[in-house]
């Protein structure tokens, strides 16, 4: 009981000391060192009244925080005495807590740091020592963990301090010395439960929260990643939501920034571990990590998680491994409408447009299902790019347009315009010119529409209107439509320069089709000029410069080639775009071929065809060319077989079409409907084909029981066709 009641006195007459202290140096009054018997450096000698500020000058605060006593209290009972930085932490802290910015960091500032930090280090290092003997001059550290506490909390405040005044860079350095201070302490990271009987701990956790952001306020990217690298592989003991916290806002700022990261350089990593490549990869793990949290059940449920995983593996265009996340997620974390459309736009965009299709079926087939308009839309927009269902296109156009009924512009525009691209695929497949002519106009006047509701030009609908203005042969509006189409882009897109080249092209204006092509090719990248080198190619085919035509072929041959090395290490590089410079390459080998065929070097020809059966030799385009070189040295019989093996390939190839009819009709003794029929489905496929038209013609002139007039139609449709006929088609 004595014990008891002398301890309760000590307590009181330790309180009684600090409340007269801190009264004191609010006051301004000074405080005699006799008072604080076992303290050599007390603030008698240094008075915070000679600073020039106090919390509120002539006034006296009386109420004093009580947790800011008592932790004094406990530094005043481990230590016996409350030196001269402890007792500036405290006081910089009230005034922190009272907003009294400027004012705590004028206290702080005034706090040695550099003096104390190596005293800190020793300290936490001891503290965290196993058990074991130590000698007498080891025992016992030298700085209590309280006192500790007490300081790094004041460097933190002084970092928060600085951030309130607008100093970023020397708030994140601040705060930087509190996690480099604790590191080098800890090389192997906090213990469980470390510090727990005192805030050291979570004014660890607010420094590792705080750092980066400092770093970003202060414009030095590359430091806040290298900040939340360190968050995230220091060991600092910090709970689950504050370490999923730092995961999302690392991910967000790799993806969001626009600063380059560099790979993370880990001092410890298994063999064959994976280690991100860039900042999208980096994303990506971080967002995989926390989406495996949520599954376990380790943090709740945040949608921004998926929302932030679907924009990050859709630029880098794993769309598969992102429909494949969204299966995992049970049930209930996604509406079933949502869940749906999200994985429709995945498949759509790995090119698996039926099962989009039918996902969007699914929606839009339940009678629960309300408000579909985006999912028509796209159901829409998958049908006019199928043949097999274009009559569903139209409808799922035309109730998206019903639904709206005027609701919103921008919607009801892209609406009229998916309805006019599907009545424009629709005329194209019509055996009547009269309901074909019928189909064209619908088009036309809901592309027309369409751009008419826009608020601002769409360059979509812009493009579509060209197109089909070009196709109808109205080349003087499609040419405005191309110009407007390329000021929309900014110049910035190839197709836009490709139409407007082969818009002039029907117009015999040559000269300045390669104008255009050139420009294009001063303002584009050497790996995207693929299709320019090959517009200009057949330009200049067309003008007779086959020379010309060899040397800029060869030209954009070196550049695949080059381009084809490089994807084997460039995994980023989409599926549909290495397919598309496959594909190109096959088909210049293809123009190569058929040039060498019109100069009869035979030779050259069979080179470049055996080029391209090493990328596909399944090609309907590259049986096509073997046959016309076979018909140029005069083997027919060779030629008609390997025209029949395109049709074998691709039954709709219309220039395979067009050559067996040829042949046939120069065998001769032939069934001139047999003929006919192969023209037909030639025409029927692409009614602006100017040889289809002329063959036939000739059909009919060797066939007495044909017409006079119906010839005359066929050559003059021919005669017409061939003088707007573009260098290439213009879809």
């Amino acid at each position: 009981m004595k014990a008891k009641k002398w301890m309760n006195k000590r307590r009181f007459s330790i309180r009684g000391r600090l409340q007269k202290m801190l009264k004191c140096m609010r006051s301004g009054e000074q405080f005699r060192v006799e008072d604080i018997p076992h303290s050599s450096d007390s603030l008698a000698t240094r008075d915070y009244s000679a600073s020039g500020y106090s919390s509120r000058t002539g006034e006296v605060e009386t109420k004093v925080d009580n947790s800011n006593i008592e932790e004094a209290e406990s530094s005043l009972r481990e230590s016996g005495y409350l030196n001269y930085e402890e007792a500036r932490a405290l006081l910089g802290r009230l005034e922190y807590q009272k907003g009294n910015t400027q004012a705590a960091l004028q206290v702080f500032e005034g706090i040695d740091i550099g003096a104390v930090i190596p005293k800190i280090k020793v300290s936490i290092s001891r503290r965290c020592e196993s058990n074991r003997r130590r000698s007498q001059s080891d025992a016992v550290p030298p700085m209590s963990m309280h006192a500790v506490s007490l300081l790094l909390e004041a460097v933190l405040l002084k970092a928060k301090s600085l951030r309130g005044l607008g100093r970023f860079e020397e708030a994140a350095q601040s705060c930087k010395l509190i996690l480099d201070t604790v590191e080098t302490a800890l090389p192997e990271g906090l213990p469980v439960n470390f510090a727990s009987d005192c805030k050291l701990q979570e004014t660890v956790g607010k420094a590792v929260e705080l750092l980066p952001e400092l770093w970003i306020l202060s414009g030095a990217p590359q430091e806040a990643i290298l900040s939340y690298r360190q968050a995230l592989l220091y060991h600092w003991s910090l709970d689950v939501e504050t370490t999923s916290k730092i995961e999302k806002d690392f991910a967000v700022f790799l993806l969001y920034s626009g600063c380059e990261a560099n790979p993370p350089n880990l001092r410890s990593q298994m063999e064959s571990s994976f280690v991100p490549r860039n900042n999208t990869e980096e994303a990506v793990l971080l967002l995989l990590i926390l989406l495996r949290k949520f599954i376990v059940g380790r943090i709740g449920w945040d949608p921004s998680i998926i929302e932030h995983l679907s924009f990050a593996l859709s630029v880098s265009g794993k769309l598969r491994d992102l429909a494949h996340h969204i299966e995992e997620l049970i049930p209930g974390i996604m509406g079933r409408k949502e869940r749906y459309l999200t994985l429709a736009l995945c498949y759509y965009g790995e090119g698996e447009n039926l099962v989009a299709l039918n996902l969007l079926r699914n929606i839009l087939n339940d009678r629960e299902s309300t408000d579909c308009i985006l999912e028509l839309l796209l159901a829409s927009k998958i049908c006019s790019e199928n043949l097999a269902c274009i009559e569903d296109g139209i409808k799922f156009a035309c109730k998206a347009l019903s639904e709206l009924d005027g609701k919103c512009n921008q919607l009801l525009s892209i609406a009229n315009c998916l309805l006019g691209v599907s009545l424009s695929v629709k005329s194209r497949t019509v055996s009547s010119d009269s309901e074909r002519i019928l189909k064209q106009s619908e088009a036309l006047q809901a592309l027309e529409t369409a751009e008419t509701i826009m608020r601002e030009r769409n360059p979509y609908i812009v493009s579509h209107l060209c197109l089909e203005h070009a196709e109808q042969r109205k080349l003087d509006i499609a040419l405005y439509y191309a110009k407007e189409l390329l000021k929309l882009e900014a110049g910035s897109s190839i197709k836009a320069y490709i139409l407007l080249a082969r818009i002039l092209s029907a117009q015999k204006r040559f000269i300045d089709a390669e104008t255009v092509i050139n420009a294009a090719l001063d303002q584009t990248g050497k790996w995207d000029q693929g299709e320019l080198l090959r517009t200009k190619a057949k330009l200049q085919i067309a003008q007779g410069q086959l020379k010309n035509a060899i040397e800029t072929y060869t030209h954009l041959l070196a550049v695949l080639q080059v381009r084809n090395k490089n994807l084997g290490v460039e995994k980023r590089l989409l599926k549909r775009r290495r397919n598309h410079n496959r594909s190109l390459e096959m088909e210049t080998w293809h123009d190569l071929a058929n040039l060498y065929t019109n100069l009869s070097q035979w030779r050259d020809a069979e080179v470049c065809l055996s080029k391209s059966q090493a990328i596909n030799p399944h090609s309907a385009s590259r049986w096509h060319c073997t046959g016309l070189l076979y018909e140029a040295k005069g083997l027919h019989q060779e030629a008609l077989k390997s025209f029949r093996k395109a049709l074998d390939v691709e039954p709709t190839h219309v220039p395979s079409l067009i050559s067996t009819a040829c042949i046939l009709r120069k065998f001769g003794g032939q069934s001139l409907p047999v003929v006919r029929s192969f023209l037909m489905d030639a025409l029927r496929l692409d009614r602006g084909n100017p040889s289809a038209w002329y063959n036939l013609g000739l059909l009919y002139k060797a066939d007495p029981r044909s017409s006079p007039l119906e010839t005359a139609e066929c050559f003059e449709a021919a005669a017409y066709l061939e003088e707007h006929a573009p260098i290439e088609s213009f879809r």
